[in-house]
């Protein structure tokens, strides 16, 4: 009897001794995240060059820091603007895209926000109508 006691102290022992390791791993794996408030935006009907902007908001709900790796625009007719510094926990940033609207007629743009998130990149997109201006 004594050496089955001595035994399920030892196999109690060591489960406890594993729960912690696992634990005490998973919590050197913490990655940050992102929250989108929105990920594409309609402009409508815009008036030929005349550039507008576009601001996509979110968050850092994670405790690690979230970085904004880089934006990549579609094309050149779009440039993106967004925080340079690691957005902490809870914190809110904006990426803001600005259309030069220079061809009239419908267009949808997509561009590329790569982070260090565990989600990776995000697309986001901007769409609308150029219209030729009335003299």
């Amino acid at each position: 009897m004594q050496k089955v006691k001595i035994i399920i102290s030892i196999l109690l022992v060591s489960a406890f001794l594993l729960a912690f390791n696992i634990h005490k791993e998973n919590d050197q794996r913490v990655t940050s995240s992102i929250e989108w408030i929105k990920t594409e935006h309609n402009f409508g009907r815009i008036k030929q060059n005349i550039p507008v902007t576009a601001a996509f908001e979110f968050k850092n709900p994670s405790m690690a820091p979230l970085v904004i790796i880089s934006v990549e625009p579609q094309c050149g007719c779009t440039v993106a603007d967004y925080p340079k510094e690691p957005v902490t926990y809870r914190k809110k940033g904006v990426v803001s895209i600005s259309f030069d609207a220079r061809n009239s007629g419908y267009f949808q743009k997509s561009i590329i926000v790569n982070t260090n998130s565990e989600q990776g990149s995000t697309t986001l997109v901007i769409k609308g109508e150029v219209v030729i201006q009335d003299n």
